[in-house]
């Protein structure tokens, strides 16, 4: 939403090259009333890896496919294989297989995905441009790759130290894109401003916060299951800001995504007891 209402006032590098310098005087500055710990050069360094994965080619590619009119419901959909990829990488990478029941729990999530956005009428024409739908695909696998790196080398790292490694690569790199690929001009409207601050501080702090926190702390596929919620989210926000109908497909489709995630998160559960439980 926050990307929908800042884009026509800034090229979208340009635009997240702004947001990430913010994001990272307010990680400084967290990091400073919080006494967070230092990390070492190595725990640095692939916190900056998982921030260029997840922050500039997830983000980066998604805001590129909105600029080029990417639908927002068919970005939402290539987006929703998020889980389902991330399921496969994890079993080649941190050998967290899944049960039959999870599978069913993400397959289901994903139908609720498509189901929410077609009753919500958010697909839009599709007639896209082949670069939008090549910088979507990249995105999804930049989150899943990000995701499952952070699983892997981001355990014990302080949470707010490591945001701050994270955009700081991310504000590198996308100095270095936005320099180079684009004009830099931007328009410093009232709706873009109102739009930047949304996106540091709801988004870039504390979403990833908590983004991060969940990492940690849970299977990275259980984590990853979570993201069929974004565009239930997003139908139930126009409904509210915006009066457009919520047809009962939508419900439906809402229904069908908290089922999947209920499947995949309660097979976790159960797991984790079992494995207390023989040892």
């Amino acid at each position: 939403m926050g990307a929908k209402y800042s884009l026509p006032f800034a090229e979208p590098f340009t635009l997240l090259l702004i947001r990430m310098s913010l994001t990272v005087a307010v990680f400084l500055l967290l990091i400073i009333i919080f006494n967070a710990r230092r990390l070492t050069p190595i725990q640095a360094l692939h916190q900056m890896i998982v921030g260029a994965f997840i922050h500039v080619g997830y983000l980066g590619c998604i805001f590129a496919a909105i600029k080029l009119n990417m639908p927002a419901g068919v970005a939402a959909i290539i987006v929703g294989l998020q889980p389902i990829i991330t399921a496969i990488l994890a079993m080649v990478w941190l050998k967290e297989y899944l049960s039959t029941r999870q599978w069913i729990g993400l397959i289901s999530g994903f139908a609720g995905v498509v189901t929410v956005l077609a009753g919500g009428q958010m697909l839009g024409d599709f007639d896209i441009d082949g670069n939008a739908l090549k910088f979507c695909f990249i995105s999804v696998l930049c989150i899943s790759i990000g995701t499952l790196y952070q699983k892997r080398f981001g355990q014990g790292v302080d949470l707010i130290t490591g945001s701050f490694y994270q955009y700081v690569m991310t504000a590198i790199l996308l100095a270095i894109i936005s320099w180079t690929f684009e004009s830099g001009e931007v328009e410093w409207t009232l709706q873009f401003v109102l739009s930047i601050t949304w996106l540091v501080f709801g988004l870039s702090v504390t979403a990833v916060l908590l983004l991060m926190y969940l990492i940690k702390m849970g299977a990275a596929v259980e984590v990853a299951s979570y993201f069929y919620l974004v565009p239930v989210f997003a139908v139930i926000e126009t409904w509210i800001l915006f009066d457009e109908q919520l047809s009962f497909i939508s419900i439906a489709g809402m229904l069908l995504a908290v089922l999947g995630i209920y499947l995949v998160i309660k097979s976790t559960a159960n797991n984790k007891a079992r494995i207390r439980t023989s040892a």
